[in-house]
């Protein structure tokens, strides 16, 4: 009689085998087809997804496989480098005839370990091959910030390319490929196999013979884009039998840059699939602007209108809703401008919704920054630029407008995708997290793929320190400065990490320590360039850094022997976001592959969080008689509703792009 662990392993290969079914691949590339889903399908996903995230006897089995494959293979370090290339060489040919068999899988991973020991001079980790493990199976790994998770994906990626499959390995930077390609490339030409890189800047032939690599690093954004363009390019082309005869007649236009979407390897897998998914990804050409002062005299009719009358702000959706007077003074008010958009209903009505939204919802310093005259969009999950990126519809111009720098093109839509159709095409994909059982759930119902949890190599020994509320954000900044004063007098030379949620708030900490003379550098929007020298010394003796989000991901702070003698770094959050998960990134930066650290929270009772989704229960903390600051209990409880709150309203917000887009799809019989 099966036990209820073995039941729930045996119900996900069953769902697993259902989920499979996902229509035809569509020629000429090797992609999997959008399957129809039933409108139940999602919910119960959902459950399931969550379901199955621990599983005890699942992840003993695979931690027992991944020790095993390094007592099995012991003898490959007595191996000369000839004999042990030359086996590495024939796994190609065993993989591509006979497939992903478990015997197989674990030769390669032990001949990957021992590779990577003799070209990086690191071995994996047990708990390393398991998450490999895990991603060869499909799914996703959550293991621990600092637990080598660059090395990990040389496990998937190798034992698919040598299978026959192309791997596309994807980073949430151009940084993060750049660098984890340099240093892993050794390891990956002694296995005979190629190489690609897909960065902003790189021309279209470049694209076109990176794709041809058996491995291919790059941006979530670039890779996508490129699909996108292919997509364009296709048109109506799309049919392997259609395609050859336009290319006999010459009609077939260009080549394509990729060769289909076989195997995705995330990094950071929740920001991608999740953070970055509420937003479809729009493929377009810039049209030059000449609006003879259209944007200028939507601002001036917007910044006339009463709010609360006119219009009502949504800041926590990030939405602004014109009312019924607001459109009738908004129709009186454009009768005399002389542009003709304002003479159309639907046309002066969005003119004036953007313009609210310029004036009103987005702002300097938190999402966009000014730099090189230019209007650069900051993506708050990792705190660096965007600078390829542009807002749709003339938002990006009423924000040039009102920031007075030179007017960019408006942009006429080619083709969008969501990042949910784009990464179901693939025909596996596989992630890694240190952060992902809070959306396991969605991962599951979105992407079909289960969360399993990764154990540390060294137990975690981070000390939390709590998390103290004060008023207003004026006293905060007091208190995070005295606090790095604190620990700098009575710890000695511990470095010291403050996280921001934005440009603004990290340079409000800069002014507070500079108050108290204390020695900082800064690590923003504005100084991203600088991101690995900043990095770099963030873990030294002393060192106190200020950072947005960027240090808590796919960026290592590793310390000196002396930092870690005077009791490693000690991290400092200053404001929770929406997701826990970004907040557990934060924190994981101290007490790394067992390092000792420690971290704490100060916040404030009028953080955005608390203001926009902590409704009635900040109110009733605001006007509590108990002695301020605020300590764990209250804080963390008011915390924990604010955050669900935001997870509740972000995931239905993703859903309704989705939605959205199968709707599109659907009118304009356009395939993704």
């Amino acid at each position: 009689m099966l036990d209820r662990e073995s039941l729930r392993e045996r119900a996900h290969d069953i769902w697993r085998e259902i989920r499979s079914e996902s229509g035809p691949v569509i020629a000429p590339y090797a992609e999997k087809g959008q399957r129809k889903a039933w409108k139940w399908d999602r919910p119960f996903d959902r459950a399931i997804g969550r379901l199955m995230v621990d599983s005890p006897l699942a992840k003993d089995r695979l931690l027992a496989r991944a020790t095993a494959m390094t007592e099995r293979f012991a003898d490959l370090p007595a191996l000369g480098q000839e004999a042990f290339v030359l086996r590495c060489r024939t796994m190609r040919a065993r993989l591509t005839s006979q497939g992903l068999k478990d015997d197989l899988v674990d030769e390669c991973f032990a001949l990957i370990r021992e590779a990577t020991f003799r070209e990086l001079g690191m071995r994996h980790f047990p708990v390393q091959l398991m998450g490999g493990l895990i991603m060869v199976d499909g799914g996703i790994a959550e293991m621990a910030t600092g637990e080598g998770k660059t090395i990990t994906a040389l496990l998937p990626a190798i034992t698919g390319a040598l299978a026959g499959m192309p791997v596309h390995v994807f980073t949430v930077n151009d940084y993060l490929a750049e660098r984890d390609l340099a240093k892993l490339e050794p390891v990956y030409h002694l296995f005979g196999l190629s190489t690609g890189l897909i960065v902003e800047g790189k021309e279209l032939e470049e694209r076109r013979a990176a794709y041809g690599a058996d491995v291919v690093y790059g941006t979530n954004k670039e890779i996508a884009f490129d699909y996108l363009k292919d997509q364009a390019a296709l048109g109506k082309q799309r049919g392997a039998t259609r395609r050859k005869v336009a290319e006999l007649f010459g009609r077939a236009g260009a080549p394509l840059t990729m060769r289909g979407l076989h195997f995705a390897i995330v990094d950071e897998a929740d920001s991608i699939f999740i953070d970055e998914a509420r937003t479809p990804l729009i493929l377009s050409a810039e049209v030059p602007s000449d609006d003879d002062g259209l944007y200028q005299s939507a601002l001036e009719l917007a910044a006339n209108l009463e709010q609360g009358r006119h219009y009502r702000l949504k800041p926590a959706e990030r939405s602004v809703e014109v009312t019924e007077r607001g459109k009738i003074a908004i129709a009186e008010r454009a009768s005399g401008l002389p542009h003709r958009p304002w003479r159309i209903r639907q046309a002066r009505e969005q003119l004036a919704h953007q313009a609210l939204s310029a004036l009103y919802l987005f702002q300097r310093d938190r999402d966009y920054v000014v730099r090189e005259d230019k209007v650069q969009i900051v993506d708050e999950g990792t705190g660096r630029t965007m600078a390829d990126r542009s807002w749709e519809g003339g938002l990006h111009q009423m924000v040039e407008v009102k920031e007075q720098v030179e007017l960019t093109g408006t942009r006429n839509t080619l083709a969008r995708v969501t990042y949910q159709v784009f990464f179901r095409r693939y025909r596996r994909i596989a992630g890694m997290s240190g952060t992902a059982r809070e959306v396991a759930g969605e991962l599951w119902a979105d992407y079909g793929l289960r969360v399993k949890p990764v154990p540390t190599n060294r137990p975690c020994i981070r000390e939390h320190r709590g998390h103290v509320m004060v008023r207003t954000q004026e006293e905060k900044w007091r208190l995070v400065g005295a606090a790095v004063a604190q620990v700098k007098a009575e710890e000695g030379d511990r470095p010291v990490l403050v996280g921001t949620r934005s440009v603004a708030d990290s340079e409000k900490v800069s002014v507070a320590l500079s108050l108290r003379g204390i020695a900082h550098r800064v690590l923003n929007a504005r100084q991203d360039d600088e991101e690995a020298e900043i990095v770099a010394g963030a873990g030294q003796t002393g060192a106190v850094t200020v950072a947005t989000n960027m240090a808590g991901r796919g960026t290592d702070i590793e310390l000196g022997e002396e930092a870690k003698a005077a009791g490693g770094l000690h991290v400092i959050l200053t404001a929770f976001h929406e997701s826990a998960r970004i907040d557990r990134q934060l924190y994981g930066r101290a007490g790394r592959q067992g390092d000792p650290g420690s971290a704490q929270a100060i916040t404030a009772l009028d953080d955005e969080l608390y203001v926009h989704f902590g409704g009635a229960a900040t109110g009733m903390l605001a006007r509590s008689s108990r002695q301020w600051p605020v300590r764990d209990g209250p804080a963390e409880w008011l915390r924990k509703w604010a955050q669900a709150q935001a997870e509740r309203r972000h995931a239905a917000g993703r859903r309704q792009v989705e939605l959205s887009e199968e709707r599109l799809r659907e009118s304009m019989s356009f395939s993704g």
